[in-house]
């Protein structure tokens, strides 16, 4: 599990390292066009009801933190989805259960055998 800093807040959000990665794409590439928008999420992780929304725009700081020190491989298609829901007025809303109980990554293609030459 990762975290995300915002402001001058000391307390991080827990999001697990796969999402954060993706959202670090989305996020910083929003905001390198000084592009606002909201992320919002569910509490579930804490165990508490109800969720947050974070008014995300440049001006204000912003750190990833991750578990693994290893980048994670991304999903173009959730990249994709997420720069959609990011542009859109309701903003960009994530479910970290998804992403705790199985990965979302693309599986490698299979590698066709090579004949050797003998």
């Amino acid at each position: 599990m990762g975290y995300l800093y915002y402001g001058d807040s000391i307390e991080g959000i827990e999001v697990p390292d796969l999402l954060l990665s993706h959202l670090k794409v989305v996020i910083t590439t929003k905001l390198r066009r000084r592009e606002s928008f909201t992320l919002t999420w569910r509490h579930d992780l804490s165990g508490s009801h109800g969720r947050s929304s974070l008014w995300l725009q440049e001006s204000i700081p912003l750190r990833f933190s991750f578990t693994r020190s290893t980048p994670d491989e991304l999903k173009p298609s959730v990249l994709q989805e997420f720069t959609h829901m990011a542009n859109s007025s309701a903003g960009l809303t994530v479910n970290l259960d998804e992403w705790l109980e199985e990965p979302i990554v693309e599986p490698l293609p299979e590698r066709e055998a090579v004949p050797s030459a003998a």
